[in-house]
């Protein structure tokens, strides 16, 4: 568990009054809680603790310039384990325990899929990485928005791509997943008005070997595959396409095929090639350079941008509410993100500017953070990459 804290005597430095009545002196020692539920271990391992990180930078800054409605944010940050049933264990600790406002950063589609009954049966605002539809279908009642593309928008974006690299034959190889139907129905009707078949299979993600499951694949004479795993099984999965002799395009997304994966499997030749894509960052912002500073990366990967925007943007919601509620938090969240007001890309900013009596337009590191009336995102750009002599380089972004 981590707790950023502030003193008074950084309150004082950061120009905020303290004024001597028992209602302030309440209010000063009555903290503001928020949570980062992310996966800190599991196949999720690689994102979490860094999603954790910024989320912690962000609150030891506000704290500095003297915390929120004049009170202090604790940040608490607890581990799903990239499992459903761990992470309904440590929500239900945030909830009950802890009290937080907001849980910040689910990324498993599953984790997510499991938390939320219990954040809006509580009245508790979650903030979310995962792309499965079926997320903002789920009766959330507005105490949920989600900063990555759904998967209709996601693989709407990989079909074209694999379009426009000529690619005719594609074939899905996927484990079970809250997404996999949702995959499959959108490449049936992208790909075949560019031209393209498509065909699928779901694999048994637990297995050592997928050969029996590529031999299948490659009966179909496919000149694209899309491996849509995750990190380990895509591990297994690229090393069988290569010892089969596949040499057509193959394609992933940036959560499994990343430099993780390319480390483990060992030989630049399995992987030379291979493609992955995922959110792109407001690479030219000015929220990214901070995101970059306080993760000490010169790339920081997508999910870690959009949890630093989670927590800038509820933030902001309880400054504009005037409560550290998720029911405060989720009648402002939109109003402090795609009201039309002063552009600004930081609570501290933002906080200045609602303490003014002006309205604001939160967009971060992930770039603009409107939502529609489900909770998603309207859009985002796309980082496409390619692996070349065992690094990625960057292809386009779109």
């Amino acid at each position: 568990m981590n707790s950023f804290l502030v003193s008074r005597r950084a309150a004082l430095a950061g120009g905020i009054a303290v004024l001597a009545s028992p209602a302030v002196v309440r209010a000063q020692a009555d903290p503001i809680k928020l949570a980062t539920l992310t996966p800190l271990t599991g196949s999720g391992g690689t994102y979490g603790p860094v999603m954790a990180k910024v989320a912690g930078s962000v609150v030891e800054e506000v704290n500095k310039a003297g915390g929120v409605l004049g009170r202090r944010v604790v940040l608490v940050s607890e581990d799903d384990q990239t499992s459903p049933e761990a992470g309904i264990r440590a929500a239900r600790k945030l909830i009950d325990v802890d009290k937080v406002a907001a849980i910040l950063g689910t990324w498993a589609s599953s984790v997510t899929t499991a938390v939320a009954p219990l954040c809006w049966e509580s009245k508790t605002f979650l903030c979310t990485v995962s792309g499965a539809d079926s997320i903002t279908q789920l009766p959330h009642q507005g105490f949920l928005v989600r900063t990555q593309p759904n998967s209709k928008l996601q693989v709407m974006h990989v079909a074209e791509f694999m379009l426009s690299l000529g690619a005719k034959k594609v074939f899905t190889m996927i484990p079970q997943t809250p997404f996999t139907q949702s995959t499959f129905e959108i490449l049936n009707q992208v790909l075949p008005k560019g031209g393209a078949t498509h065909q699928s299979l779901i694999y048994d993600d637990k297995k050592t070997t997928y050969r029996t499951e590529v031999d299948q694949a490659l009966r179909a004479k496919p000149d694209a595959i899309l491996a849509n795993g995750y990190t380990a099984d895509s591990v297994v999965l690229l090393k069988d396409l290569y010892r089969a002799g596949f040499k057509g395009k193959v394609l992933g997304f940036a959560y499994s095929i990343n430099q993780k994966l390319v480390d483990q499997i060992g030989q630049p030749e399995v992987v030379e090639g291979v493609y992955n894509f995922a959110p792109s960052p407001a690479e030219g912002s000015t929220a990214y350079k901070k995101v970059k500073a306080a993760v000490g990366s010169a790339s920081p990967d997508p999910y870690t941008c959009q949890v630093y925007d989670h927590v800038n943007m509820v933030l902001l919601a309880i400054a504009a509410g005037k409560a550290a509620t998720g029911e405060a938090i989720k009648a402002n969240i939109r109003a402090v993100t795609q009201g039309g007001g002063k552009p600004v890309d930081n609570a501290l900013d933002g906080l200045k500017a609602i303490a003014a009596g002006e309205k604001v337009d939160y967009a971060g590191a992930s770039g603009p953070c409107d939502f529609d009336e489900k909770g998603d995102i309207l859009d985002c750009k796309f980082r496409y990459e390619q692996i070349k002599g065992g690094k990625f380089t960057l292809v386009k972004i779109a």
